[in-house]
């Protein structure tokens, strides 16, 4: 079937989820671009939709029905169907199945469909999921997942709309009350199921030659999509899919790649992705998908005069006499143009800074004098409440001991870690200053979680005992955003960190007292102080702005020397027990505590391919199989 493109009655039913009933911009977006191609738009939601979204929704269709939120995507496209009726359906030349997974379009629809509209055919989508010879969800009658189309976007044509096979198929679709369900009962074979019958199907983005390269293109090469083939969307997914998948198929690079791309090279506003994704997803997730780590140049730096029209700031807090001079040296890497507030709390530290700091070059020193409790956190939130949100952005530090941890070296390392990363030098400071310039979705900038010494078990441990009273700020400050315990918080450890003033504007506005903080002595873990170190981030994500972890090049060959020594180490020893695996499958069997052993036949041909030269090795193998 070839379509007169001139006069096509199309109809679009657009499947709608959102825990929150929120329609964002994407949404919107996406359904303008998509209505200039449609006779009629029906809007299906599942579960529940807001005053605000329900009257966005109504500007685009009279049609907008709310449902139950039960049957996925497939019972809301069969109740839209049932909601048009069978008989208004038939009358339509094409019926397009689309549901809010997706970005888009990231190039016209026009195009798209009178590319379509010219190839014979009855049913079509934009892209598919290759052929795997296993069923992983153990719901597929093929017993394999067939080559199919992605059920995001599927357009099925009159002369299957009139057919026995697509109505019988709908009215007699089972409950669907799983994803897993979901695609066996629905996506992965509904290509098949009508091919089989004799309906012709192709997809928009051809993958042909990708067959054996991934099974999931949209998912895995998005960017060969997108740049080569002119794909006009992405999934959602990419931006919060699961690490572990991404990297037992890819070093994990895809959902960066493609997001650059696109800021860089289309027109698509890539704020629509932010305002959605900020707003649902788990920063953790955010994160690794789009690897936010901004390793910056302490040699080479844009020139100052890029930025002089913004405000900065340092604020430093001094509780130690003797770091004096230590936090000098750091302050010096600001910019001339910069405003430093150093706190303390008593008159005699307050004179011997003000006498020390008069030697910097800055705009303007103010040292305040100010309570001993709450530490460096009320120095930040009390004591220099009145002036933070008059700047663009403002580096933290304060001096550093933790003393709880002797030899007392390991306490200094870390303090080491925190400035090195946020004020290592002038050229890095000016590129930490042009990051948030050039990232206006940025928020705050901190430096990577300690992992040395006595503080090694915090890289899986970031919350410690402070998930909940870390919950308990983020009511009290109505904070909106996903929080999970098996998810770190991308916080400053430490509390050093820079960050863009409006990114911490409910935080720094909340009335902040110094008797809202523990006295001294203050506990080492679980108080409040520790609950708004982690709140920084959540706070600026609230806000809509992302956090990211901050690294100077000099700090950056250290910091992968140790991981991967880490890794390495811990491989080893797992590999000797259990044989060489890849990360995921090695997970899985520490995480589900299943004991296994390499059988002593393979220790033996470990060892002697571990001593062995490669090719006495290959050598010694090749005579084994002839015998």
């Amino acid at each position: 079937m070839i379509l007169n493109k001139k006069a096509v009655d199309r109809l679009g039913i657009f499947f709608f989820y959102d825990s929150d009933g929120v329609v964002d911009s994407y949404v919107t977006y996406l359904l303008e671009e998509l209505k200039k191609e449609l006779t009629d738009l029906l809007v299906v939601c599942n579960g529940k939709l807001n005053a605000i979204g329900r009257e966005t929704l109504l500007t685009l269709t009279d049609n907008v029905i709310v449902r139950e939120n039960t049957g996925f995507d497939v019972w809301a496209y069969k109740e839209g169907i049932e909601y048009i009726g069978w008989d208004k359906i038939k009358e339509y030349d094409e019926v397009v199945l689309l549901n809010s997974t997706i970005f888009g379009p990231l190039y016209s629809f026009n195009e798209m469909f009178e590319n379509m509209a010219e190839r014979n055919l009855d049913f079509w989508g934009i892209t598919k999921h290759h052929k795997v010879h296993f069923d992983p969800f153990g719901t597929i009658k093929y017993g394999y997942i067939p080559e199919h189309i992605q059920s995001h976007f599927i357009v099925i044509r009159n002369k299957m709309l009139n057919s026995y096979e697509f109505k019988h198929y709908w009215d007699n679709m089972r409950m669907i009350n799983s994803y897993s369900e979901a695609i066996g009962f629905h996506e992965a074979i509904f290509t098949k199921d009508f091919y089989d019958k004799g309906f012709n199907w192709d997809v928009y983005v051809n993958t042909d030659d990708l067959e054996k390269h991934t099974y999931y293109p949209l998912q895995m090469v998005p960017l060969d999509l997108v740049k080569n083939r002119k794909c006009p969307i992405i999934k959602r997914r990419n931006f919060f899919h699961e690490h572990a998948d991404f990297l037992n198929n890819t070093t994990g690079e895809q959902s960066v790649e493609v997001y650059e791309y696109i800021k860089e090279n289309l027109d698509y506003d890539v704020n629509l992705m932010w305002e959605n994704i900020l707003r649902t997803c788990n920063q953790a997730d955010i994160k690794r998908a789009l690897n936010l780590n901004y390793v910056l140049s302490t040699t080479t730096s844009v020139p100052v005069d890029k930025v002089k029209n913004r405000k900065i700031a340092l604020i430093l807090h001094i509780y130690f006499e003797d770091l004096i001079q230590y936090c000098f040296d750091y302050a010096s890497a600001m910019p001339p143009e910069s405003d430093i507030y150093v706190t303390t709390d008593s008159k005699e530290k307050a004179k011997l800074i003000a006498t020390k700091f008069k030697e910097l070059k800055c705009s303007k020193l103010d040292v305040r004098l100010i309570e001993n409790r709450g530490r460096d956190i009320s120095a930040l939130l009390v004591g220099c409440k009145d002036i933070i949100l008059n700047y663009d952005y403002v580096c933290f530090a304060h001096d550093k001991k933790t003393k709880q941890v002797e030899p007392y070296v390991k306490g200094e390392s870390f303090s080491y870690k925190c400035f090195e990363n946020v004020l290592r030098n002038k050229h890095f400071v000016n590129n930490v200053i042009n990051a948030f310039e050039t990232n206006p979705r940025l928020g705050i900038l901190s430096p990577p979680p300690p992992n040395h010494a006595d503080f090694y078990p915090t890289i899986g441990l970031e919350w410690g005992i402070n998930f909940h009273n870390t919950m308990e700020l983020a009511k009290r400050l109505e904070l909106k955003v996903p929080m999970d315990y098996a998810k770190e918080p991308i916080a400053p450890l430490g509390t050093m960190f820079w960050f863009r003033a409006q990114a911490l504007k409910t935080l720094i506005e909340y009335d902040w007292e110094y008797k809202d903080f523990p006295k001294e002595p203050n506990n080492t873990d679980g108080t409040l102080l520790h609950a708004i170190e982690r709140i920084y981030p959540f706070v600026a994500q609230h806000e809509g702005y992302y956090p990211a972890w901050l690294l100077a090049d000099t700090f950056a060959r250290i910091e992968i020397t140790n991981l991967n020594y880490m890794l390495r180490e811990i491989n080893t020893q797992f590999f000797t027990n259990c044989g060489p695996t890849y990360h995921y499958s090695m997970v899985s069997i520490m995480k589900h505590n299943i004991s296994y052993k390499v059988p002593a036949k393979a220790r033996a041909k470990m060892f002697v391919k571990k001593v062995l030269p490669r090719p006495v090795f290959n050598l010694l193998k090749r005579i084994i199989k002839r015998r």
